[in-house]
């Protein structure tokens, strides 16, 4: 069963972690939610509250390399809440840590950003939300998804459900990723 850890800072896009997060878990993958902030419960960008599983800073010690839990794929989120996924020193240790394992780092809207900040997107094909565009020059402005090795990325709220499906075909099969599609209607 894959193992999905997501991460949720305060002012999280909530279609942008929800809709994955309900596809993942339809898909059977086992998706574990870390509030970034010092409680479990994190509220997003519009007022919705979310009870994590845990807390990041619960995790052992990202450096220890025996101790420190490694996940199948790690997501990230867009939002406001981007800019404290990239203050942290501990999400960017986890997602090294993760691109050095060769799991797969996923990230949508302005969250590519931390990717960025860890020097991944280097030589690679990625999207993100245009906002961000003056520091991700090479956009691809007209995907909704790009996969590229292991790195999957996302525009935005709106692409939500294709990055969930994608994530699904990529962590499990292309026909589970289908046979939500098709029970869901998308």
């Amino acid at each position: 069963m894959p193992t999905v850890l997501v991460i949720l800072p305060e002012g999280f896009e909530e279609l942008e972690a929800i809709a994955p997060i309900d596809v993942l878990r339809r898909a059977g993958c086992l998706v574990t939610l870390a509030a970034l902030g010092p409680t479990r419960r994190v509220v997003g960008r519009n007022d919705i509250a979310v009870e994590a599983d845990l807390l990041l800073a619960d995790l052992p010690s990202v450096p220890s390399p025996t101790s420190a839990p490694i996940w199948d794929c790690l997501l990230l989120p867009g939002g406001p809440g981007v800019a404290s996924l990239r203050a942290s020193s501990a999400v960017r240790e986890l997602v090294t840590r993760h691109h050095s394992a060769g799991k797969l780092l996923a990230a949508i809207c302005a969250a590519p950003t931390v990717l960025h900040d860890a020097g991944l997107l280097v030589g690679r094909r990625y999207t993100a939300h245009p906002s961000v565009a003056n520091e991700l020059n090479a956009i691809l402005t007209d995907e909704r998804v790009v996969h590229d090795g292991n790195i999957l990325t996302s525009r935005g709220a709106g692409t939500a459900l294709d990055f969930g499906l994608a994530l699904i075909a990529t962590l499990v099969s292309p026909e589970k990723s289908s046979e939500i599609a098709s029970v869901i209607c998308a």
